[in-house]
């Protein structure tokens, strides 16, 4: 039986046992945290607890969370016709409501010429490439970032900002929208005023609870110093894969990215197929962002970046987490190494 390796952190991630244990507590809980009687208080008081934890990870004491089912609708509910401008970087949830009009270098930094005006996501999903956020940008996508890197909303500069539970071992199908206190947004969901007015709908209890705890788990990680030995096995698969190869490119190898994230280009060999062929090999890695993998076409990213129509579909994504171990990296190495010499002796 093959023993699968789990390479796709930056799609979804396991769900946390402190994450789990509140959302199992939050399941006994009746009341409806609207409801004022006894039971629909300790309903809020769980939504307000996990709001508080989420906070003092984020570093976002004094802005407003309003929950959301995820990083999309938090997206949808920050630029939602502002006439935002962005790269062609941005997570597609971004993307829609965006102008891709700023400029990306080959190394996958954004140049931003209006912050006002602009969306820009702290780090990409796809290659790790992190940014340096301007004072005063309007919207920017933490998704990514958030758990695996040191930062704080309130030194950051921006006005609003994106998050979503199962990136850091929460659950899915539930994210929120960070907003610097005294801005406000129009409702796109209407109904009873939930989440300050701004998000309508009887609030997802057991996720809130699961997204609490798991942003609280994943800040104690970031503390501890976890990443930072996630960040070693990173290095060590790169130069694994990469270190006397000419014919593979590891993006991002020379900027600051995330310290999980490895995106390896092989020209000519195309991403879904490594995908496949890396399952049948016993490991989940990814041709992209985990929204777009599996529509067969070249990386806008890579693109943006300056790489051609064929690099751009010849890349795939390996992302480590916490659990991650050198044994399972270096396994990994050993299968990619061999597929690709067998993509080599065909194409020769």
């Amino acid at each position: 039986m093959v023993t699968r390796g789990y390479l796709d952190w930056n799609a979804t991630t396991p769900l946390r046992p402190e994450a789990r244990a509140a959302m199992i507590e939050a399941m006994d809980l009746v009341g409806n945290p609207s409801s004022v009687h006894a039971e629909g208080r300790a309903a809020k008081a769980l939504v307000e607890r996990a709001r508080g934890q989420i906070a003092a990870a984020l570093g976002a004491e004094g802005a407003d969370i309003v929950f959301t089912s995820g990083a999309t609708e938090a997206a949808a509910l920050a630029c939602a016709g502002r006439g935002l401008v962005c790269a062609d970087l941005e997570h597609e949830a971004v993307a829609a409501w965006c102008e891709p009009s700023l400029a990306v270098d080959a190394s996958g930094r954004v140049a931003v010429t209006d912050p006002a005006r602009s969306a820009l996501q702290l780090a990409n999903s796809e290659t790790g490439v992190m940014q340096a956020l301007p004072e005063g940008l309007a919207v920017s996508d933490l998704t990514q970032a958030f758990g695996k890197v040191a930062f704080a909303f309130n030194w950051l500069g921006c006005d609003m900002a994106l998050i979503s539970a199962h990136k850091l071992g929460g659950p899915k199908g539930i994210g929120a929208l960070i907003l610097r206190r005294g801005l406000d947004v129009p409702a796109q969901l209407k109904g009873g005023g939930q989440e300050m007015g701004r998000r309508a709908g009887t609030e997802n209890l057991i996720g809130i609870a699961g997204f609490g705890a798991a942003a609280e788990a994943a800040a104690r990680d970031l503390s501890a110093g976890v990443w930072e030995q996630v960040a070693q096995l990173r290095d060590i698969l790169d130069s694994a894969l990469c270190g006397d190869e000419k014919g593979t490119i590891s993006v991002g190898k020379d900027a600051m990215r995330l310290p999980n994230t490895l995106c390896l280009v092989t020209p000519g060999w195309k991403g879904e197929t490594q995908v496949m062929q890396m399952d049948l090999a016993g490991f989940a890695v990814s041709a992209g962002s985990a929204c777009s993998s599996g529509k067969v076409r070249a990386s806008r990213v890579l693109k943006a970046m300056g790489f051609d129509e064929v690099a751009a579909a010849s890349a795939i994504r390996v992302s480590l987490g916490p659990m991650t171990t050198e044994a399972e990296v270096m396994r990994f190495a050993d299968a990619w190494r061999a597929a690709r010499a067998r993509h080599r002796a065909r194409a020769a």
